[in-house]
């Protein structure tokens, strides 16, 4: 009995110390880092997030403790900017500091700091580089891709016809016709609609964009330590992750064994060649684990976001036939139905590239940004921001900014043109994010939605037998990602 409880005062007295150490730890951290809400021990501000609604959730804390406030993920402490302003100011006037890659464990045990998106640092900076000059070389920014871009519509155009005005839903094969031009990129080909295996890769990149975007992946985000080791969907996410770059080891495996080094195809093509460059160099960043989660980043970077907007975009249409009806009228007079449209017709089309940069800003598919983090001790409206702090420059606060946006919560393509009709830039668009790790695919991005939108309505009227409501098509503003209702619609041959 004796031993017992002097058992039990030590292991109190541990405790009891272990807590005031990690109070000691907060309080510390906290004196250089903007206010927030208070945060419990190990929870952080997780009681704060109501209804799976994070991105919603830090929308809202702004208003009580302004453009720039710390939020507890956990025991993480993550700066938090809202608005134009105070995220403009973050990732451009101090984009430098905050070029790190913030923790967001629902994907880092699968990508551990490698890949395009998650890495940092000269291994960042080595994989952007050749990624551009690569991307570059194979069309980007140029006339071939544009060429791409509208065989792959037209292939769509052509799927759709064969449903003859059957109701439908749309989602997976405007997924299939959008990855298929970053897949010409990377792989040197397309795939067939009918294709399994790359059904079951876009399967996965949609699930696991919703379970990112779920509760569970949200307070995964937020407790990792804890929900790392309990069963749920969120556990899904590193096995899907996994079998996607199995697939990719695969198509890497085809390269490898039919690879001519005078003759490089594809993306792929062009990094094995680079790791072979680099073989003896001991601290290359071209080997294998880098080349298949680039692949993976460039997938979901180059198809998944891009496909979502669409469906989004879709989906709106069918709720504003007027809309619908305008960007009719605009095609035919400008465009006509003899030939197909091409990027330099955006120039003459003001309203429906008014209307593309409305359905990008009102979907808003990557609310919270991809996270970011201080790289030095960082002056910063008067606070301290320690090296290695997380730091979030929220894309909603800035996309829903009412000192730039009329109506910020309401679709409205006048946020984007003048009184006279001509479009109207606004600083607050940026849905690509900013600064220095702002996404390297905006030009493909903004091709690809304005050829697939236009050449999609210049052969088809979208219709639907469901009454969508504003409930509808309004994002839901939860976690990582937006991702739009299912729904049913038909494509009317025009």
């Amino acid at each position: 009995m004796e031993s017992l409880s002097f058992g039990t005062i030590l292991l109190t007295a541990l405790i009891s110390l272990l807590t005031l150490y990690l109070i000691w730890g907060h309080v510390s951290t906290r004196r250089k880092l903007p206010p927030g809400p208070t945060p419990l021990p190990l929870f952080g501000n997780l009681l704060q997030v109501r209804n799976g609604q994070m991105a919603k959730t830090l929308m809202e804390l702004s208003k009580q403790y302004g453009s720039v406030y710390t939020f507890y993920f956990g025991l993480r402490p993550v700066v938090i900017f809202c608005g134009y302003e105070a995220v403009k100011e973050a990732l451009v006037d101090h984009g430098e500091d905050f070029t790190g890659r913030g923790e967001q464990p629902t994907v880092d045990r699968v990508f551990q700091g490698y890949g395009l998106i998650a890495s940092e640092g000269e291994r960042w900076r080595q994989l952007r580089r050749f990624s551009l000059s690569t991307l570059r070389n194979f069309g980007l920014g140029k006339r071939s891709i544009e060429e791409r871009i509208k065989d792959e519509a037209q292939s769509l155009v052509d799927e759709l016809k064969t449903y003859k005005g059957q109701s439908i839903d749309p989602a997976v094969l405007i997924s299939k016709a959008v990855s298929n031009v970053i897949s010409s990129v990377v792989f040197g080909k397309r795939f067939e609609y009918n294709d399994k295996k790359f059904h079951r890769m876009l399967d996965i990149f949609t699930e696991t964009f919703e379970l990112m975007s779920s509760t569970w992946g949200q307070i995964q985000d937020m407790i990792p330590f804890i929900m790392n080791h309990i069963p749920g969907p969120h556990q899904k996410i590193t096995a899907l992750l996994e079998e996607l770059n199995a697939f990719l080891a695969e198509r890497v495996k085809i390269n490898q064994e039919t690879l001519d080094p005078n003759s490089p195809r594809d993306y792929i093509d062009c990094f094995l060649l680079k790791m072979e460059e680099e073989k003896n160099n001991p601290t290359s960043e071209f080997h294998m684990r880098n080349l298949l989660l680039s692949l993976n980043n460039l997938f979901f970077a180059g198809g998944e976001t891009v496909a979502t907007t669409l469906k989004h975009g879709f989906l709106v249409l069918l709720k504003y036939p007027d809309v619908q009806a305008k960007l009719h009228e605009e095609i035919d007079r400008v465009i006509g139905q003899d030939r197909s449209p091409t990027i330099e017709d955006r120039s003459k089309m003001p309203y429906t590239d008014a209307v593309i940069h409305e359905i990008q800003r009102f979907s808003d598919v990557i609310p919270m940004n991809a996270p970011h983090s201080a790289i030095k001790d960082t002056e910063f409206r008067g606070y301290t921001i320690p090296k290695g702090t997380g730091v979030c420059a929220l894309l909603c606060s800035v996309l829903e900014d009412a000192s730039y946006f009329a109506t910020p919560q309401k679709f409205n393509s006048n946020h984007f043109l003048n009184p006279d009709g001509s479009f109207k830039r606004n600083d607050a668009f940026m849905p690509f994010s900013a600064g220095k790790r702002m996404c390297l695919g905006e030009g493909l991005a903004r091709t690809e939605l304005f050829l697939f939108l236009t050449i999609i309505l210049q052969n088809f009227t979208l219709t639907s037998q469901t009454q969508f409501t504003e409930s509808d098509i309004t994002p839901r503003m939860a976690g990582f990602a937006n991702v739009p209702i299912s729904y049913q619609m038909s494509f009317g041959t025009r």
